[in-house]
């Protein structure tokens, strides 16, 4: 049974929605974007979250330093990299957080070769997404080859009610990440969160 991330959480009555129907995980947008939170918003949901659901913290091209003192405070459960990140920031991170702070690095998926330069990535996870992110476009799932990636995988770009029972069944990701499919008018859906939990794990 594939995991779920509710991506880009922003308001308490978010956080409400996520712990009555309990994904296991929930992302906070550090970047630029429509969604993102500021680390005292972010510390602030984070103390009304249950503590069975895990939280991630996603950056694009940020501050090792800045990304593992967030970790080190409790504010967030895992690393998420989603710009141009080597393998030198992911294991920077590694070091500075001693090795406890789970990273995931997320991969455009343009070509089936896209990902081939992360195959033996020291990343904990990988995430396959659309281009830069938070588009809510879908890719060419035929792009990914399960049984090649060798490592757990998040699967992005797209994800809603109508896609996600195919998108668990062909690709066989390890956790579905959905932002915008849960979303009515821009701002997170608590009827759709339900939905969503229940039909991935039912």
């Amino acid at each position: 049974m594939a995991k779920i991330k509710i991506c880009g959480l922003t308001r308490l009555e978010d956080i409400v929605a996520v712990n009555c129907w309990k994904p296991d995980y929930i992302g906070f947008v550090f970047a630029k974007s429509r969604r993102q939170v500021t680390r005292e918003q972010a510390a602030e949901l984070k103390k009304w979250l249950r503590q069975d659901i895990q939280a991630v913290g996603v950056f694009v091209n940020g501050r090792p330093e800045e990304e593992a003192a967030l970790f080190q405070a409790g504010v967030i459960d895992l690393i998420q990299l989603h710009g141009q990140e080597t393998e030198e920031t992911i294991r920077r991170l590694k070091e500075l957080t001693d090795g406890k702070a789970p990273v995931i690095k997320a991969v455009r998926m343009e070509t089936e070769q896209s990902i081939e330069p992360w195959l033996d990535s020291c990343a904990d996870y990988l995430l396959l997404d659309n281009g830069p992110g938070g588009t809510g476009q879908a890719f060419d799932h035929s792009l990914i080859q399960p049984q090649r990636i060798g490592k757990p995988f998040f699967l992005a770009g797209g994800i809603n009610l109508e896609n996600a029972e195919a998108a668990v069944r062909n690709c066989m990701p390890f956790c579905l990440d959905v932002s915008s499919g849960v979303e009515t008018n821009g701002v997170k859906d608590a009827k759709k969160i339900e939905e969503l939990v229940r039909l991935v794990k039912n």
